[in-house]
């Protein structure tokens, strides 16, 4: 699937651009070219050689702070969307199995987390659990789990029917191996496209939480936090949103780009794109390259 996502230029865009901002988010604190918590006695000053982005109210350097910002963006959106794949992908694909109890009981909690505001829950478990972005990351990946749940449980339903499925059941087959032989290789690329998804949505709920100034102690930079820092001096750096909001649009438009990729080739659209590739590598091989020269 790898390969054939790379085959279309969508893919490879969308994977040039979660691999610079992973980058960001792992080499991002060493190269920042300050200390993005040093103050200074310059706010609010304009882009300079010495401030690629200038500097916000307090004189810290912007474009060292959006640096060191993308690690917990990055670490943010992945805890959710991980956190929804467990725990929504395994009850999805085992409610088709355990009986009518476990699908009853596992419907009831996908509907219920559906009803659930994930942003005001998320807001009520950091005042109980403590400012931390890493308890409100899990509580919204659960809260987003039904998204895997259905996918997963959608997929699974598709493939439980299917004639060697039953025969492998009938012949003592356990359910572990039912699920690892010939499950989870129909269930995996819906399950990738929902996963390269969440994870966009995991940037949207990490910087609307941050821009609120939640699950990240001050003075921590975020990508949310820094947008929400620069709203307040507009009238003097009318500019200054526009490069977090650019690097979260950015990101959560290469995760979509991502999820279409792989949707595209998976299934039939994927078996019928490396049809046309093979036919056409064939035909090129029977035409073969132009006689360099004339008979003699």
């Amino acid at each position: 699937m790898v390969r054939r996502v790379l085959a279309l230029t969508s893919g490879r865009i969308a994977v040039a651009i979660l691999v610079v901002v992973a980058l960001l988010a792992v080499l991002g604190p060493w190269l920042a070219p300050q200390d993005p918590l040093a103050t200074s006695d310059h706010p609010l000053s304009s882009v300079s050689g010495a401030h690629w982005l200038g500097t916000d109210y307090l004189g810290r350097d912007v474009f060292s702070r959006l640096l060191d910002g993308s690690r917990v963006s990055v670490l943010g959106s992945l805890e959710v969307a991980l956190m929804a794949l467990v725990v929504g992908a395994v009850p999805g694909i085992l409610s088709v199995y355990l009986g009518r109890v476990f699908e009853w009981l596992t419907l009831r909690l996908a509907d219920t987390l559906v009803a659930l505001p994930f942003l005001l829950f998320a807001i009520a478990v950091i005042a109980l659990l403590g400012n931390g972005i890493t308890q409100a990351m899990l509580v919204t990946g659960a809260l987003v789990s039904p998204l895997f749940y259905r996918v997963a449980r959608a997929a699974t339903l598709a493939v439980a029917r299917s004639p060697y499925v039953e025969a492998a059941i009938v012949s003592g087959a356990s359910i572990g191996w039912v699920v690892r032989r010939h499950v989870w290789v129909k269930v995996l690329p819906p399950i990738a496209v929902a996963l390269a998804q969440t994870i966009g949505v995991g940037f949207v709920i990490v910087s609307s939480l941050t821009f609120l100034g939640i699950g990240v102690q001050p003075p921590a930079p975020t990508w949310g936090g820094l947008l929400a820092s620069d709203l307040g001096y507009l009238s003097h750096q009318p500019w200054a949103p526009l490069a977090p909001a650019l690097l979260i649009m950015i990101t959560v438009w290469a995760c979509n780009l991502l999820a279409d990729a792989i949707r595209d080739v998976s299934g039939e659209a994927g078996r019928a794109l490396v049809n046309n590739r093979k036919a056409r590598a064939n035909r090129l091989d029977r035409t073969g390259p132009a006689p360099a020269g004339g008979s003699l």
